[in-house]
This record gives C-alpha cells, structure tokens and sequence, in this order.
C-alpha cells in the first residue's frame, strides 16, 4: 500500500487532504528525468523560458482565491495574508523572473573576453513551511531561468499548497522541468545525496549543516538560509510610538513563525517603562483565532511539537526571573496568546534560541555598547534593526547581520537580496547577484 502523507488544518485538527509520499528509491530516477529535461530547456532562448515561466505564474490568477483558502487551512495564517501570499508568488515571480533573465544575460569584459552565465543542470528546492509558495517560488523561479530543471521537497507540513503550485505552473512547462518530491527529513536527504547540481534551502541551522556535509562528496553549489535570532535595539531618541508598533508587530506576524521577526528587544532604560507599557496595550488589541475568524491577527502554531517549544521558552523565562507583562506560559491548546515579558536575561532561551512564537522579550540596557554587544553575541546573523534619532546609523553600522534596518524593518526593495551571515546563511538570493548563483559563470576570451 502506497503510503499517504496527510495534512491537518493546525487551528483544529482537521484533515485537509493528502498526497502521496514519494518513495526515497523513485528519487534518483526523478532526478534523472529532470537531468533529461534539462537539455532542452537550458537550450531554449532565456526568453523563451522567461515567456513560459510568465505565463505559468499568471495561470494561478484565475484561482487565486482557491490558492489562498488553502494556504490557510494548511497553514493556518489568515486569508488576508494568505491572499497577500499568493499575489506575491504572481507578481514577485514574475518581477524576479524579469530581473534574473536582465543578470543572467551575457556581459563583454574590458579586453574582449565575454561573460556568460550558464545553466547547472538539476537544482534541488526545499522550501519550509511558514510561507510555503512565496519562499518556494523565489528559489525555483531564478533556477528556472537560469535554464535549470527543478526538483522541489515542500514541506511536509503544507504539502497541498505545494502540490498546487506545481501542476499549476506545469500546465504550461514542459515535461520535467519543475517536478515535485513529497515526504519528510528521508525524501530531504535522498534528494541532497542524489545527483543533483545545487540545492537551494530554506530552513534550520541543523539542517543546514546535515545538508552541507551530504553535499560535500560532490561539492555541489548551496544557496542556504537558515533562520534568524533578530535582535532589536531602541535608542533613548527613538520615536516610542513606531517603536513599539514595530516591536509588536515584528514579534506577531505570521504568529510568530517567521525568519525575520523580532526576536530580542533591547531598550534603553530611560525609556523602558513607558515602551513596555505601550507595547502591552498595543499587544493587547490582537486576536487569536482561526484563519476565517473575522478580526484575527494571530493565527494557530503550526504543530503540537513547535507550540510546545514556545512554551517551553516562556516557562524557561519564567522560572529564571523574568517579568510576565502579558500572556505568559499558560497557553491554550495550538494557540500562543499575545505575551510580552520583560527583565530578559542572557542565559534565558528566549534571549539564546530562535522562539519562532508570539512573543515579545525585552530586556533594558543603560549603555548603547552594551546593547551592540548583546545584539551580535549569537551565531544567527539574518537580520538587526535599530530604532533611534541622529546616532542611530553609527550603531546600524556596527550590527552583524545581512540585513539592517534603520527606523525600519529589514528586507530592502523588491529587488534586494535576501541575505543571511554568520550561520543564518550561505549564499543567498534575490537581486542580480543572487540570480546568478543559479547559474554556472563562463568567461569566453578570444
């Protein structure tokens, strides 16, 4: 008997659907079907697949509502933000499509000598779970143009949206171009260990790691982002008020599940009291409850396993003296109530792992080299942001992280890359420079 995977809406249990799980022994051949495909499309004129690739994501508009309610029954975040991810996957697709077929065209070199970005071959795709098409779609579609086949592992959390997408955008491609591998951590590994070129993840540190050994025999290309510990600083000159908003917001979007929410709050203390007092009121006006709840902001977590971790990181806070100003480790089942807690100290979970939850945790500092240092002491590096008036940029300079914003949260314009350091990334995506790590670089002299 062929083994199903099901999927649970996480606001109440429910089946969804299921797909078929793929075997780990059907990996290498799809694979190689992929390898086969790949040499008539990396042939194909770049506009051609660009053409195509256009019109496959313009194939999803008709259902696009469709898309949405699934997305959040699979997931759990509201239709609102489900829509908003679903006009991303189009629009976004379509613009990163544009700019990568711009990167990816042949460049003349001082001397003479060309420059020319060649396909790789097979490109291995996994994609998490919290935003599961618009994270897929900003790897698989710089691949595709690069002239790349694709072989996609979504989550196994929210394969139905996955499974979608793909015989969506197969409607349009051709035959093997953009295939999809369902299952868990085994199928992950099969497809990082068969014979494919590169494999663009999006994930966990340890997965990571698991990934880039499997892939050292052959040395294979990696594009990684893994995940983020953010740490917010707010200056005694910042303007409260967006702060706050900013705080609060950043620590609950997407309940919580997303790489670059706020995680640790740093607040000068001439002004922590009346900061803490604001976010507690601006905590308190969200809504927990079901995707099709009118008014909800937070949705459920997404298994028993991920909701037992914040938990788990609350209680820790709790019992290691911090000060619960909202919520706190009493939380009913698949949800997180809106908690903020205060008096974060470094040995706290909180403060140390990625909570992924939400939850705002502060913490007060009485020097501004003390908060820069609290905010780099952690081996993520996704992203920094730093509220403050005139002196706020000198200590934007100073945060280590891929991404920093200033007065503002991070992520840049629609054409800036996605970029981790220290172990939140290896490689990263988006823009030029990140299209172009889809593709093999040739320099052609004459």
């Amino acid at each position: 008997m062929t083994a199903q995977l099901v999927s649970y809406d996480p606001s109440n249990g429910e089946k969804v659907g299921e797909v078929t799980v793929t075997p780990t022994s059907d990996i290498d051949g799809i694979v190689a079907k992929a390898r086969v495909a790949a040499k008539e499309w990396g042939a194909l004129d770049i506009n051609k697949r660009v053409e195509l690739i256009t019109k496959a994501l313009a194939g999803i508009e008709p259902d696009s509502e469709k898309f949405a309610v699934l997305l959040s029954r699979e997931m759990g975040k509201d239709l609102r933000r489900s829509s908003g991810e679903v006009r991303w996957v189009i629009k976004g697709g379509v613009g990163n499509a544009e700019s990568a077929r711009q990167a990816l065209a042949t460049r003349e070199l001082a001397g003479g000598s060309l420059m020319q970005y060649r396909p790789l071959g097979v490109v291995a795709v996994i994609a998490p779970w919290n935003y599961p098409v618009a994270m897929a779609n900003n790897l698989i579609i710089p691949a595709l143009v690069a002239g790349n086949t694709v072989v996609f592992k979504p989550s196994e959390e929210t394969p139905l949206i996955a499974d979608a997408y793909v015989k969506k955008l197969n409607s349009v491609l051709p035959e093997g171009v953009l295939q999809i591998v369902h299952g868990d951590g085994q199928q992950g590994a099969a497809l990082v260990e068969s014979d494919v070129d590169m494999i663009a993840f999006t994930g966990s540190q340890a997965t990571g790691k698991k990934i880039m050994e499997r892939a050292s025999g052959r040395l294979k290309r990696l594009v990684m982002e893994l995940g983020g510990n953010d740490p917010l600083i707010i200056m005694a000159d910042a303007d409260l008020e967006h702060a706050a908003q900013f705080a609060v917001a950043s620590s609950f979007e997407n309940a919580g599940q997303m790489c670059i929410a706020t995680e640790r709050i740093y607040v000068d203390d001439s002004i922590a009291d009346i900061f803490e007092k604001r976010v507690v009121e601006i905590a308190s006006e969200y809504t927990v409850g079901p995707w099709d709840q009118q008014g909800v902001n937070i949705g459920p977590i997404i298994n028993a396993r991920q909701h037992e971790k914040i938990v788990a990181h609350i209680r820790d806070a709790e019992a290691k003296g911090a000060k619960v100003l909202l919520g706190g480790s009493d939380q009913p089942q698949r949800y997180i109530k809106p908690t903020v807690i205060s008096d974060v100290t470094p040995e706290m979970l909180v403060e140390t792992e990625e909570t992924f939850g939400p939850v705002v945790a502060i913490s007060r500092y009485s020097d501004i080299e003390e908060a820069i240092e609290k905010a780099n002491h952690t081996n993520y590096g996704l992203g920094s942001v730093v509220f403050g008036g005139e002196g706020a940029d000198k200590v934007a300079d100073r945060l280590e992280a891929g991404m920093v914003g200033v007065n503002s949260g991070v992520g840049g314009g629609a054409d800036a890359p996605w970029v981790g350091a220290k172990q939140s990334g290896f490689g990263f995506h988006g823009s030029a420079d990140g299209h172009r790590q889809f593709a093999q670089v040739r320099v052609v002299s004459r």
